[in-house]
């Protein structure tokens, strides 16, 4: 396999984005005179806290299950996520008749394990390694593993928020999103660099999940034995191959924040533009208030809100 076919392409993430247009919303793109000012820039922030299900997934799962053959369907899925991903393959799952198993961390939000179980998946919590405990659930029932990143079709579906930001802020000189396993990324990203190569693109981690950091330093993906972060929806515990060589051929760079960044810039755009972001969905505006990133007076900046399904007790955590 060359690098190339690793590489999701501008008419997969438009074929992918006719194919899942009934299903989602088109999430509205605002702006925040208060939080430019700020940094002097234009803000503008991509909403994606109003997708179905509460973040961005459903995109690339919605795209991922149509790709599947009927016998596929019939025999059912089965995924590992902290979250957000499960709540998506439980809700595509359910909306195409599939059975569906979510392997989740013990720890996992409460709430997110509720939702994932409340749109019909039948959730496995785990203290052990995740990838390896759905791998051996796919092995016993005999199902097909919906990947929550590492996967071509889950990454063009991605990439449909990549095309959106461009068609509705085609200046945009720079966008910054959050990288957990790197499928948002890698979807974003190429649908920007294939659209129109001057646009910068930059990638945030936690400082205690910095797994693509790593793994561009590696050459390959990297297994975390340890994650230490309040954004939940960053701590992969690796990136996945494909999703490594997106960030090699798109991004421009990738900068590492900390967990008190990511919660003032949390409470910054609920306090200034009244929606809540979860910690995974502020780190992009953090990477900016931080220093992280060079911006020119002036320039068009977006912030990927990659989701807001955080519950009230973690609410009351961070609020400190």
């Amino acid at each position: 396999m060359t690098d190339s076919d690793q590489l999701a392409t501008l008419d997969q993430i438009r074929a992918a984005a006719l194919l899942i247009a009934p299903h989602v919303h088109r999430t509205p793109m605002a702006s925040s005179a208060f939080l430019g000012d700020m940094l002097g820039v234009r803000l503008l922030l991509k909403l994606e806290m109003f997708q179905k299900t509460g973040s961005f997934k459903p995109r690339g799962v919605l795209n991922k299950m149509a790709s599947l053959s009927d016998e596929q369907k019939r025999r059912g899925v089965v995924t590992l996520s902290s979250g957000n991903h499960a709540q998506a393959l439980a809700y595509a799952a359910a909306m195409a008749g599939v059975p569906s198993t979510v392997v989740m961390p013990v720890n996992a939000v409460q709430s997110k394990i509720d939702a994932t179980r409340g749109y019909g998946g039948a959730v496995v919590l785990s203290e052990g390694d995740l990838l390896q405990t759905a791998l051996d659930i796919q092995r016993e029932r005999d199902l097909t593993l919906v990947h929550p990143f590492d996967d071509l079709s889950t990454i063009a579906g991605a990439g449909t928020l990549g095309a959106e930001i461009v068609e509705d802020a085609p200046r945009v000189d720079t966008v910054i999103c959050g990288i957990g396993g790197g499928g948002l990324i890698s979807g974003v990203s190429a649908a920007l660099k294939l659209t129109n190569p001057d646009i910068r693109v930059v990638g945030v981690e936690p400082r205690g999940a910095p797994g693509m950091t790593l793994a561009m330093k590696e050459g390959a993906p990297v297994h975390m034995e340890r994650l230490d972060t309040v954004a939940d929806g960053l701590a992969a515990p690796f990136v996945g191959h494909h999703n490594l060589a997106h960030v090699k051929a798109f991004v421009d760079d990738v900068v590492i924040v900390d967990d008190s960044r990511i919660v003032e810039a949390m409470w910054l755009i609920l306090e200034r533009v009244k929606v809540l972001a979860e910690p995974a969905a502020a780190a992009s505006y953090a990477a900016l208030i931080s220093g992280q990133i060079e911006v020119r007076a002036g320039e068009t900046v977006a912030c990927v809100l990659s989701g807001g399904n955080i519950d009230r007790s973690r609410l009351l955590q961070l609020s400190g």
